[in-house]
């Protein structure tokens, strides 16, 4: 008992100058990050870096608050756009396998403070919902605080501590936040049958976030033993095990367990990976190595983008240099599945976005596959690590093309009133012959 702290106390450890690291997402200290901005009269300066953060904290979006708090963030989510926008945040570069080791390289946190269940008989609390960096910036935190609720659920993996490896706890209870459900649409149903058509019974999968990896998920029902290996655990995927579709028999490591380093979704996911021993959340420099990844035969990973060229170059993180989520781990999983022995990286994304029209300010129906990126955008995926491209068009697998072959392969799956835009553009740039 020794080791619990209240609010207030564990506030008064906040100094100025200091760099203070919150868990993933759902795994973030809500209470300690929800009073924060009380203390801004007391520091300045203090630095906070954050992961798919899902709450509009007042330290993180309010303005008034920018000389006490600056937020540094691995990926973008809504209040994180905010922040940005507000000049109150900004984009720490990343491979989410290598968020922990790249940073640690740079700047080590003094104060780490995250989500845990409370500890059990024999001392020992989970961290729950993410170890994606979480456990590396414990070790390095010259401060650990934990806050322990018992609505987390505890999973295994390497989420383990002993209290005795942990300087403060504190009593909090609140539900785990929730992504719903994204119902699919009919577009979102077309690429989720085409993805998996290319599926196969056991097969290894990894699934994202949104309609299109719901869809996927929806129309595996009919697969059998397939097995889990990805960096984020799904509601989609939970009840396809539950339906008896995900067994993990044919993994060729881990066999039997479903590995994730974070788990995102719905209530019916969290009591899912509740004491579930078929659950390993293990840490992301693990989950996300590709040659961890290529370990298990048939490794299919399925990612989204918003917008690529006739290279085949990805952007899934930016529109032009506005910063809209992070790279997250997408090359990652599609490098490691094309590593894995009769693997496969599928990239889907819906034929044409809503823009606003600069001249007129109305939105108009534009292209996803354009023939060159945005002035400023970045290359999530790079035009040599891409494979299969799916759209509400169709499917098609680049791996081994050349240029030109490339080009029309995806001018076939662009929305059909933009193929000879393309076209003319391909050959103006000389991507093509005429």
């Amino acid at each position: 008992m020794a080791k619990y702290i209240s609010l207030e106390e564990a506030l008064a450890l906040v100094k100025s100058g200091d760099y203070i690291v919150s868990g993933l997402g759902t795994a973030e200290a809500k209470v300690f990050m929800t009073n924060l901005h009380t203390i801004a009269d007391k520091v300045n300066n203090v630095t906070v870096s954050n992961c798919l953060p899902m709450e509009d904290y007042e330290f993180m979006v309010n303005p008034a608050y920018k000389d006490s708090f600056f937020t540094e963030s691995w990926f973008y989510t809504a209040p994180m756009r905010k922040a940005h926008a507000a000049g109150t945040g900004t984009y720490i570069f990343n491979h989410l396998r290598q968020i922990a080791s790249k940073r640690l390289a740079y700047r080590k946190p003094n104060i780490y403070v995250g989500l845990a269940t409370p500890p059990d008989k024999h001392g020992y609390v989970s961290l729950s919902v993410s170890n994606v960096y979480e456990t590396a910036m414990i070790e390095a935190a010259d401060i650990v605080i934990l806050e322990v609720n018992p609505q987390a659920p505890r999973t295994f993996g390497d989420v383990q501590l002993h209290v005795r490896d942990i300087d403060y706890l504190m009593e909090a209870s609140y539900p785990i936040p929730i992504l719903p459900d994204a119902e699919p649409n009919e577009k979102d149903m077309i690429i989720g049958k085409l993805i998996a058509e290319q599926i196969h019974d056991g097969d290894c999968i990894q699934l994202g976030i949104g309609g299109i990896p719901n869809a996927v998920a929806a129309s595996l029902m009919d697969k059998n033993d397939l097995g889990i290996h990805t960096e984020m655990l799904t509601t989609g995927m939970a009840k396809l095990a539950k339906a008896g579709v995900i067994t993990n028999k044919y993994k060729k490591i881990h066999k039997g367990k479903s590995v994730t380093a974070f788990v995102m979704g719905t209530q019916e996911l969290y009591d899912f990976v509740d004491d579930n021993p078929g659950v390993a959340v293990m840490s992301a420099a693990y989950v996300n190595d590709p040659w961890v990844i290529a370990q298990n035969d048939n490794q299919v990973s399925i990612n989204s983008t918003l917008e690529l060229d006739l290279f085949g170059q990805c952007c899934s993180e930016a529109i032009g240099t506005r910063m809209f989520s992070g790279t997250g781990g997408q090359s990652d999983t599609a490098i490691g599945a094309q590593m894995s022995k009769g693997g496969r990286s599928f990239i889907a994304t819906y034929s044409t976005a809503m823009v606003k029209d600069k001249a007129t300010g109305e939105r108009v129906e534009a292209s996803k596959i354009v023939s060159t990126l945005k002035p400023g955008a970045a290359v999530s995926l790079s035009r040599n690590d891409v494979d299969w491209i799916v759209t509400e068009y169709g499917a098609v697998n680049l791996r081994g093309t050349s240029m030109e072959e490339r080009a029309r392969m995806l001018i076939s799956v662009a929305h059909p009133q933009f193929r000879d835009q393309l076209t003319q553009e391909a050959i103006e740039l000389g991507i093509m012959r005429g």
